[in-house]
């Protein structure tokens, strides 16, 4: 028997209905659903819980080849999820553009770098829009890390993505305002987000 077989006998066996398991598991009816209707396996924690509420070992409970499939989906959520807290903690970083002195103010014969709020030379509607996008990256990266705990891979995915348009926009615009310490900055944090994503590519 497959593992959704197995699933619907043992809590056949146990008198219970899909929800009474699931209160048990301490997941939804929907995820019980899913198992016995053979679209997916539970995590590795909801497995275990399986195991001892029907006192049977994980080998009984799945084959070699469910084993197998099970830890390969688990280890790309594990990845998926490390990911998404680099992403989010990349897009936070940059709130420290508020504070760090790479904003180029003419002062007679030369230019002094100041900070954002000191700078006295850039135009307010430039200086707005600035502190909109460098407040929106923070914000989206402290969003990111909060979606990385409702394990949704959907979500976690649509967030990157955002993460790398509302990116790629920011460069552009400080690129196109002529900010080139902040540019180089920005392009640095958003090329490693690039380099990650190669590397979760490459391993689907």
């Amino acid at each position: 028997m497959e593992f959704n077989e197995k699933l619907q006998h043992l809590r056949k066996q146990k008198h219970l209905t899909q929800e009474q398991l699931a209160e048990n598991l301490y997941v939804s009816r929907a995820a019980v659903s899913k198992w016995e209707s053979g679209k997916g396996y539970p995590n590795i924690e909801s497995l275990k819980a399986v195991s001892e509420l029907f006192s049977v070992s994980i080998d009984d409970l799945l084959s070699g080849k469910e084993l197998l499939t099970l830890a390969e989906k688990e280890n790309r959520s594990n990845i998926n999820t490390i990911y998404g807290l680099i992403f989010g903690i990349l897009d936070m970083i940059t709130a420290v553009f508020f504070i760090l002195p790479l904003f180029g103010q003419e002062d007679k014969d030369y230019i002094r770098m100041v900070t954002l709020f000191s700078n006295t030379t850039i135009s307010a509607p430039i200086k707005t829009i600035y502190y909109v996008l460098l407040i929106s990256l923070t914000v989206f990266g402290a969003v990111e890390l909060f979606i990385q705990n409702l394990k949704d891979e959907k979500k976690i995915n649509l967030c990157k993505t955002g993460s790398i348009l509302l990116h790629a926009l920011t460069i552009t615009f400080f690129a196109m305002s002529q900010q080139p310490y902040v540019t180089v900055f920005l392009f640095m944090l958003f090329m490693v987000k690039v380099v990650l994503l190669i590397k979760k590519n490459g391993m689907k």
